[in-house]
């Protein structure tokens, strides 16, 4: 009997400690939502853009002995060598097989042919960079062709974690050298 006050004393004072004791408030959030991190985001990935292109238009306006493109996709391109005896283009699916070269703006050479060796690429089914992407497609077999890709159709904000730091504009020179329909060979 006496172990049983002993027990409700103890919990009777328990509970009017827990009772009594003020409740916490939940932590508020540190940072608010004021979305200010994305619009200084934006904007500062607008003016690199807007550096970008203004460095790939000097150089066009320099090298006045060829003809640059601009693309729809946001860069720039010109032939070093033009095939008009074929029309055929790669589509999705086709193996494009080709070789590379990339340098920076400044013409140094980042990775050279031979470092990147012949390439085949499944077009639109494999992962290779973007400016790459879209710049094969509208290739001819046999033709030659440098593209002057902003950063964001290289390698963009990360690079490649190898040679290419993060936002660097590119000059890619791609040829072309064979165009295959998927079913005609047999891709490891």
């Amino acid at each position: 009997m006496k172990l049983l006050k002993i027990f409700c004393c103890l919990f009777l004072g328990v509970n009017l400690v827990t009772c009594c004791t003020p409740k916490q408030e939940p932590r508020r959030p540190i940072s608010q939502k004021s979305g200010a991190f994305m619009k200084q985001s934006i904007e500062r990935n607008i003016k690199m853009n807007q550096n970008e292109e203004a460095l790939i238009e000097s150089i066009i306006e320099k090298d006045t002995s060829v003809d640059y493109i601009s693309s729809k996709k946001g860069y720039w391109y010109h032939y070093i060598i033009k095939n008009d005896s074929v029309n055929t283009k790669p589509i999705k699916g086709d193996v494009a097989f080709f070789d590379y070269e990339i340098k920076d703006l400044k013409g140094n050479i980042i990775y050279s042919q031979l470092e990147l060796k012949p390439q085949k690429y499944i077009v639109d089914k494999q992962n290779i960079m973007i400016g790459l992407r879209d710049g094969i497609k509208l290739m001819k077999k046999g033709e030659k062709v440098t593209f002057l890709f902003p950063s964001h159709m290289g390698y963009g904000y990360h690079g490649d974690s190898k040679k290419v730091t993060n936002n660097i504009p590119l000059m890619c020179t791609v040829t072309l050298n064979d165009i295959k329909q998927e079913n005609e060979l047999k891709i490891e």
